[in-house]
Formats: C-alpha cells, structure tokens, sequence
C-alpha cells in the first residue's frame, strides 16, 4: 500500500476519533464546569483522544520515560522542544492534563477546534503583539485555576533539526506566578511527520520528562539566565534521546509502544515504560 493512501486512512481514523470524543467531551465540559473552572476533566479526554489515534497508527511507536508528577493538580509551565506536528500527540501521553498554547489555525477546525476550546487550550496569534499578550493572560489564567500550561518557547519547528533559540514569554509568566518550569525533551517526532507534510512515517519517538526547576525567590532580570538554563537542559536530554533510540532502532526488537506513566525513584533515578 503506498504511503499516501496509508496516510490518508491514518487522517481518517483520526477524524473518526475526533467525531465520536467531540460529543463525549461536550458532556463532560457541561457537567463539570461549574466545579472545575480549569475544565482538567474535558482536557484529559481530548488527550486520551489523541493517546486513540497513536494506538491505532501502526507506524508510530511512542513512548515516554522521566520524572513522575505526583502532584498533578500544583500548576508547572511546560516546555518542551519543537520537532513535528507529531509531538502533540507524543506528549498527550503523559499522565496529567496541561493546557497547549496552540496556534489559532488549530481552533478553527471543526470538532477539533471545538474541543480544544472546552478544554481550555490557549489560542496564540503568530505575528500579532496583542495576541501574544493574551495568550500569556491566558497561561496566568490556567496557571491560578491550578492546571499545567504546555508552552513550546521556540514558537515554531527548525527546518534544519537543531534547536530554535527560546522566546521570554513562558518563563516571565513562570517567574512573575511562582510556578516550577517542567522541562521535557522529545526525540524522535522528526521522523514521523515531515514539516509542511500530512504524510505519515514510520517513526520511533519518546519524550522525557525532566526534574521540575523552581522559580519562586527569581525576578524578571533571572528569566534569560533560566530561559537558557532549561533550554541546555533539554538540548542534553534530546541529544541523548536520539543517541538511545537510534541504538534501539538498530539492536532492540519493536517492543515498545503506545506509552507508559513515567516515573522516576528520587530526583535522578529514571525508569522508562513502554
């Protein structure tokens, strides 16, 4: 089967996923709105949705390794790298609801849109300073509603694969509320989605997540020193993610799908789920 028609009954099976959790998720963003202003239980099933779509791709291989929030509902700014279209559905594994700052396209879309918006994802207007401003209101206002925000700081995907440099916006916001950044690195999405594609490929891909970096005693005048801290941190992290799936491809037998709760036994004890 040529990798087009693959691909667009993969877009399909996505759709069909999108269509049966739009109403699902109406329901529950009715029921529990008035007792959770964070809209965490709305947000949860748009992420299982997408967990949905991965299982039933048979070229994609996710998994996740790293820290093990305990405490999901104490808010964090989530940052990760930028490498495909794919990460969102990579990351909508881990075991806890955030918020993505997602780019206003996304919202337009039919059902999918919908459902971004009753689970209280951040639209974000490339180009336009007011946006960006609201945007940031919008991460202060899930961040006191005591849910995690997910921010990707280079703004967009590198064409080249090596990181973009990170914009200012999550870490001021993290510094000005109190809340811990939550680095997260992720490797391996490249490969399965192309930039400017809506082709699949078969693609092995993880994220890890880091040990959470505590902003409280900072001031505005520390955010580029933290914005570059964590940005190190998750160059590293990715570096070695790609070195370690790179090794799997070529040794391990195709074991690991779908993914796993991290979790981790101390600050730097790491156990990988498959």
């Amino acid at each position: 089967m040529g990798r087009k028609i693959l691909s667009g009954l993969l877009w399909a099976t996505v759709a069909i996923w999108t269509l049966l959790f739009t109403p699902i998720v109406a329901v529950v963003y009715v029921c529990t709105a008035p007792f959770d202003p964070g809209h965490y239980a709305a947000g949860r099933l748009l992420r299982i949705c997408a967990m949905l779509t991965v299982k039933t791709n048979p070229l994609w291989h996710f998994r996740t390794s790293g820290v093990r929030i305990t405490d999901p509902r104490r808010p964090y700014v989530a940052v990760s790298n930028h490498e495909s279209f794919a990460d969102i559905f990579l990351i909508s594994h881990l075991p806890w609801e955030m918020k993505w700052v997602s780019k206003e396209t996304f919202f337009r879309l039919p059902a999918m849109g919908w459902m971004m918006r009753m689970a209280g994802d951040i639209e974000v207007q490339r180009g336009s300073t007011r946006g960006r401003l609201r945007a940031l209101d919008g991460i202060r206002d899930r961040i006191a509603k005591r849910v995690t925000v997910m921010v990707m700081p280079e703004g967009t995907r590198s064409k080249t694969g090596n990181m973009l440099p990170f914009q200012d916006g999550a870490f001021r916001v993290a510094v000005e509320t109190g809340a811990p950044i939550l680095p997260m690195a992720v490797a391996g999405t490249r490969d399965a989605m192309a930039k400017g594609s809506l082709v699949f490929n078969r693609a092995r891909a993880e994220v890890r997540v880091l040990e959470p970096v505590e902003t409280a005693g900072l001031t505005v005048k520390d955010v580029p020193e933290l914005r570059e801290r964590v940005r190190a941190m998750i160059q590293a992290a990715r570096d070695e993610l790609r070195r370690e799936l790179e090794d799997r491809s070529n040794g391990e037998p195709n074991a690991a799908e779908g993914g796993g709760e991290p979790s981790v036994r101390g600050a730097r004890q790491r156990r990988r789920e498959g």
